[in-house]
């Protein structure tokens, strides 16, 4: 019979084309167990690194239980793959339920994969054993709950979302990942990151002409089944309606906004040059503090509800449309600041944003130990990749993990009392 755990493991879970855990993360867990009482279990979760959301949050479950990962059947038939796809022979924590709960850690993709968990779980997705209480708390970093501009940017059409504009760095990174499915049965265990075998990619399911088919135009890469449409306004506003990501009333959430940018004229923003050397986000930075809202079809209703007054007055008038704020266009080089914050609008969600992240101290409650609220902390001055997942051992990085340890015990605490 397991004893009550009194440190609560922690789960990490990777964003998109994420797959290089302690690799590329580097010694985060010394400085996490600095704020910690106890030596606190860290896993990192395998899920697919281009996968949708919902077939991502499927991985997630089954990596940690056990089991042949099943999609669903419903799912399936919709996205016109097989529905069961790798077993797990050992879960990374089999025992996980309400009565022994996990805290999660999101980066990117993997925030809104955490959530999407959540959700499936509310629904029934995995049986009636699975329930919502048993994600005691879920942080995310830099995660773009409610879509992101830049994968526009990358080649998705503005207006005709999930098609892909032709040799547009979307439609080339396509490629590149069905070469990667292509050969993955031939690539060692650590390159195995795409966990696409239900769509057939590999050598010894597709023909050499439905590989260059698919190199050519890809069916999987402009599908509603995969990460970059996952990304979109459109597919965040169907979440959004979903009402996906609502928090739980017995889960603990904190987000992390990341801004690496200044305002530039009205509300555009751009980059500072301190982050040049990050010349990638440096340029996407640019790309999404000048994005052009109204260009986007259909429009979403975040936009709707920002049509400006004398556009309502007078149809015909030539100027902006939209009365956007700064959080719009502000970024951490791969997402806005408003959607970074959490998932639904702020009059829908439950919220608290506070202007900094208060010193770890014991002997005083934390402001953010109140479940059921998305407490939002803005990171100035940071980009997508500053914090996680590369470690840099910045004093910025260890004072996170820090503190974080230290938040984490005062949850563990709390649970313990509860129960």
């Amino acid at each position: 019979m397991l004893q009550h755990p009194a440190i609560v493991p922690l789960v990490i879970v990777e964003g998109f084309l994420g797959g290089g855990h302690r690799i590329i993360w580097g010694d985060f867990e010394q400085h996490l167990q600095e704020g910690s009482s106890s030596l606190r279990p860290v896993f990192f979760a395998k899920v697919g690194a281009v996968s949708s959301l919902h077939d991502r949050a499927c991985e997630l479950y089954y990596d940690l239980v056990g089991g042949t990962v099943d999609y669903g059947e419903e799912h399936s038939r919709q996205h016109q793959h097989k529905r069961y796809g790798r077993t797990v022979f050992k879960g990374l924590y089999p025992h996980w339920s309400t009565e022994y709960p996990l805290h999660f850690l999101g980066h990117s993709m993997g925030g809104a994969t955490i959530t999407k968990l959540q959700h499936l779980i509310k629904h029934g997705h995995f049986g009636s054993s699975a329930d919502p209480d048993m994600l005691l708390s879920v942080t995310s970093i830099s995660t773009p709950f409610r879509g992101t501009q830049v994968v526009y940017a990358l080649g998705e059409r503005v207006d005709a979302a999930p098609l892909v504009r032709r040799f547009s760095v979307g439609d080339l990174l396509s490629k590149f990942v069905h070469v990667g499915a292509y050969l993955n049965p031939l690539l060692p265990d650590f390159l195995d990151i795409w966990r696409l075998e239900v769509r057939s990619l590999a050598f010894h399911e597709t023909s050499v002409l439905d590989f260059l088919r698919q190199l050519w135009q890809s069916d999987f890469a402009q599908s509603r089944d995969v990460a970059p449409w996952d990304v979109t306004f459109a597919a965040a506003e169907e979440r959004d309606n979903n009402m996906e990501g609502e928090p739980n009333a017995r889960t603990f959430y904190k987000s992390f906004a990341a801004v690496m940018t200044q305002r530039s004229g009205s509300n555009n923003h751009r980059p500072t040059f301190k982050h040049i050397l990050s010349m990638p986000l440096f340029i996407l930075s640019n790309l999404a503090g000048r994005f052009d809202f109204s260009s986007l079809r259909p429009v979403p209703s975040f936009l709707k509800n920002r049509l400006h007054g004398r556009v309502r007055a007078n149809p015909n008038c030539q100027s902006s449309p939209y009365s956007l704020g700064e959080e719009f266009f502000a970024n951490d080089g791969v997402a806005p600041l408003f959607s970074q914050w959490h998932p639904l609008e702020c009059a829908t969600a439950r919220c608290q944003h506070h202007s900094t992240l208060s010193e770890c101290n014991p002997s005083v409650k934390c402001s953010a130990l109140e479940p059921g609220i998305w407490h939002v902390y803005e990171l100035p001055d940071t980009t997508h990749t500053s914090l996680v997942p590369f470690w840099w051992s910045t004093e910025r990085q260890q004072t996170f993990w820090k503190k974080h340890g230290c938040w984490l015990d005062e949850v563990d605490i709390l649970h313990c009392i509860e129960v």
